[in-house]
């Protein structure tokens, strides 16, 4: 596995507000608090090598999109104000003005309402903050594939990148080399141990949740995710994307599901916009929390309402190309899209079977505003992944029908650099299935991504 690491003026300034080390103890409260702006800052839009990589400057610089004051930092007087109060800052956006804080006391809420600062104020979490765990020393042995190889170069995963006729983008020689992508999801388990990804290029990794904390020693999903992306290895499986280069980054809570999940997956999305990815593969989504009054209703499906829908917009706006699974409720009480797939200008990604049907737990469309969702389809039932032991699986989900597509979808764009990441949607959609007939189950249906490159002739 081939690491890359940098530090940069904006990393700091990404990680400023999550560097806070959770406190455990008693029940503690977290509130999102809305400022009326975000301060005098030492920073400005004319000088964004102080608070963006080289790389983020220069997407913007290609798509012609200017840096503006939705990139700059919270000042750090408001953050000290907000502590002042006793109010300890935990995460926040820069984007959209918001902080979120911890404390013991559930009535801080009213103080913080009173600050000239302050515009309002939501809760979004509540619980006991578990002690850090003790840090023993990581099992560093390889892991190795036990399964048989197949006489087929891409082994166990040729059918479901055969599908979307991805071999022979492939092997026009294009397979992710020179594009950058973050996988946003709830832990890489054992990624950095396994030999199917020998020849990933990590540009580095990155815990929202946690800070400090390996991203590699919880959860297993984000490791399958990945495999589908950037597995290497010639017989057992070969991802969509072998070449390309990836930030693991962890925001998902998997303790308890509250709209703090929503300023973890915004503040994922910020600091990959802020080291310059091309790319965003999601595979997490939300509608209900454990607390029944904090969640949403189908009404809200319209890609403006929901905090994490509206961070995936505005990252479509900096440039990146998203890819979001749909989510996996088509057979449960909620049926539809989990946010943020339904927001604009991003890639909501569906599940079907091997002979192309509808898997009945993928989450149908439209939008809550009569937009087409899913916009396309994949392999999402019994496709193969790799988990945390490295063996081969053979899964179920959204969430693995996005990243088989994710993969091809950079492999298009590194085939035509030329598009932007707007103009890459609109191809993936014209080659696919039923791009004539769109519909509530499969959207734009099976896309084509031969086909979408050769659309250039």
């Amino acid at each position: 596995m081939k690491i890359k690491r940098y530090i940069l003026p904006c990393l700091l300034l990404v990680c400023l507000l999550s560097s806070f080390a959770p406190l455990p103890g008693s029940e503690r409260f977290c509130f999102r608090v809305y400022l009326n702006d975000k301060g005098r800052s030492a920073y400005s839009p004319d000088h964004p090598e102080a608070f963006l990589s080289q790389a983020a400057i220069e997407r913007r610089r290609k798509e012609g999109i200017a840096v503006n004051t939705s990139d700059l930092p919270i000042a750090r007087s408001c953050l000290d104000t907000l502590s002042l109060l006793g109010a300890r800052p935990v995460v926040s956006s820069k984007w959209f003005a918001t902080v979120v804080v911890e404390c013991t006391d559930s009535t801080i809420a009213e103080r913080l309402r009173s600050l000239p600062i302050v515009d309002s104020v939501k809760w979004v979490w509540k619980g006991q903050r578990q002690p850090p765990a003790d840090r023993e020393t990581r099992d560093t042995s390889r892991l190795a594939p036990t399964d048989l190889p197949q006489k087929t170069p891409y082994g166990y995963a040729e059918t479901q990148i055969d599908m979307l006729n991805g071999i022979r983008l492939h092997k026009k020689g294009y397979r992710g080399k020179g594009m950058s992508i973050a996988v946003i999801d709830a832990g890489f388990m054992n990624a950095d141990r396994m030999t199917v990804f020998d020849s990933l290029h990590l540009a580095g990794v990155y815990n929202v949740v946690s800070p400090g904390e390996s991203v590699f020693n919880q959860d297993d999903h984000g490791t399958k995710v990945l495999s589908c992306l950037a597995a290497n290895a010639a017989g057992v499986m070969i991802g969509t994307a072998p070449e390309a280069s990836y930030w693991l980054i962890k925001s998902e809570d998997d303790l308890s599901e509250y709209p703090i999940e929503e300023d973890y997956w915004t503040a994922a999305v910020e600091f990959a916009d802020s080291v310059g990815v091309k790319v965003i593969s999601s595979s997490l989504g939300y509608f209900s929390f454990d607390n029944d009054e904090l969640s949403y209703q189908q009404s809200m499906l319209d890609g403006r309402t929901a905090l994490i829908s509206r961070a995936a917009e505005k990252a479509a706006s900096k440039g990146i190309l998203l890819f979001i699974s749909a989510g996996n409720e088509g057979n449960g009480s909620w049926e539809k899209l989990t946010f943020p797939s339904d927001a604009r200008q991003v890639l909501s990604v569906g599940s079907v079977t091997e002979n192309k049907e509808k898997s009945v737990f993928s989450s149908s469309g439209f939008t809550a505003d009569a937009r087409v969702k899913p916009d396309i389809v994949a392999l999402g039932t019994n496709c193969t992944v790799i988990d945390g032991s490295g063996s081969i699986r053979y899964a179920n989900g959204t969430s693995f029908s996005t990243p088989i597509v994710a993969g091809l979808g950079i492999c298009l764009w590194q085939a035509l650099p030329q598009l932007s990441n707007l103009e890459i949607i609109d191809r993936i959609q014209r080659s696919s299935s039923q791009y004539e007939r769109p519909d509530t189950l499969t959207g734009y249906g099976i896309p084509n991504f031969y086909k979408a490159w050769k659309q250039k002739q």
